[in-house]
C-alpha cells in the first residue's frame, strides 16, 4: 500500500518513485477533485481505479481490505504532499489496525510550486527565515483557536495560505492586524496546470483588484516581505566567505 503525493498537477512534477510505483500497482484510489488526470497517465493500463471524491472512509477501507486478501498492491493518490492536508492519517489509522503496511512517498507541494510560479524564494536573509504553513478553518477541518491568523501574522514571516480562497475578505482582515498595509501577497491558482494563472499586489489593494468569487477554487495565497525583491543575499556565495569546501578570496582576488 503506497500513499503517492501526486504533485501541484503538472504530470511530470511527480516523483520518479511516485510514477514507477503508479504503473506497478493494480488498484488506484486518488482525489478526483485535486489530482488532475494528466497524473494518471502514469498509472498501469490495467489498473482499477477508484475517484475517491463520492467516498467515505469506510468504503476506501473496503477497498483496501479487498486488495490485500487479493494479493493487490493499491496507490493511494493524493495532491501535493500527502503530509500536508492529505487526510492521510484516519486512513493510516485504519490501516494499523488491519496490520496492512504501507508506505508514504512525498510529493511537491502548492506552496513550493507557487513560490516556483513567482520565481520567489520565501525565505531572505534579514528578512525572514521562517515559512508558515496554514489554512482557515473550514467544516471537514477545524483550525485549532491558538493557531488563529492574527496570532501567526504577528511574526511577519511568509505565511503560505491553503484552501482559503473563498474566504479571501475575512483573512486579509485578519492578516492585516499584523502585517504592514504594505506587505506584498500573491495569488496561485492552480500552479503548474494547465489555467494556472497569477495575481501579486500587496495586502491593502488586494481586494479592490480583483474578484474574489474568481479565485475560490484551488488557490494559494502568499503573504511575505521577501516576495518584494529586497536587497538582501546571503554570505553563503559571497566570496569573502569560506567553509569547509571553499577558501574565501581576499579583496583583490587571492584566496
Amino acid at each position: 500500500m503506497y500513499f503517492i503525493g501526486a504533485g501541484p498537477g503538472a504530470p511530470d512534477l511527480i516523483t520518479l518513485r511516485g510514477a514507477r510505483l503508479l504503473g506497478e500497482c493494480q488498484l488506484i484510489l486518488y482525489a478526483g477533485s485535486l489530482v488532475p488526470g494528466a497524473v494518471l497517465e502514469h498509472a498501469h493500463p490495467g489498473a482499477e481505479r477508484f475517484n475517491t471524491a463520492g467516498m467515505h472512509l469506510n468504503e476506501q477501507v473496503a477497498l483496501y481490505r479487498r486488495a490485500r486478501e487479493q494479493g493487490r498492491n493499491v496507490a493511494r493518490v493524493h495532491s501535493g504532499d500527502p503530509a500536508i492536508y492529505g487526510a492521510t492519517a484516519e486512513q493510516m489509522r485504519a490501516l494499523r489496525e488491519l496490520n496492512i503496511p504501507y508506505e508514504v512517498v512525498p510529493g511537491v507541494s502548492s506552496f513550493t510550486a507557487s513560490a516556483a510560479v513567482l520565481g520567489a524564494e520565501l525565505t531572505r536573509p534579514n528578512v525572514t527565515q521562517t515559512v508558515i504553513l496554514t489554512r482557515v478553518s473550514g467544516r471537514a477541518s477545524p483550525v485549532p483557536e491558538r493557531e488563529n491568523l492574527p496570532s501567526l501574522a504577528a511574526h511577519g514571516a511568509s505565511l503560505c495560505l491553503f484552501l482559503g480562497g473563498n474566504q479571501l475578505p475575512h483573512i486579509v482582515a485578519d492578516l492585516l492586524t499584523a502585517y504592514p498595509p504594505h506587505t506584498p501577497v500573491a495569488l496561485v491558482q492552480r500552479a503548474s496546470q494547465p489555467g494556472e494563472r497569477q495575481h501579486v499586489s500587496t495586502l491593502d489593494r488586494l481586494l479592490s483588484e480583483i474578484r474574489v468569487s474568481e479565485w475560490a477554487l484551488t488557490t494559494m495565497l502568499l503573504v511575505s516581505p521577501a516576495l518584494s525583491d529586497p536587497e538582501t543575499s546571503s554570505c553563503l556565495y559571497d566570496p569573502a566567505y569560506a567553509h569547509r569546501f571553499r577558501r574565501a578570496e581576499k579583496p583583490g582576488g587571492e584566496a
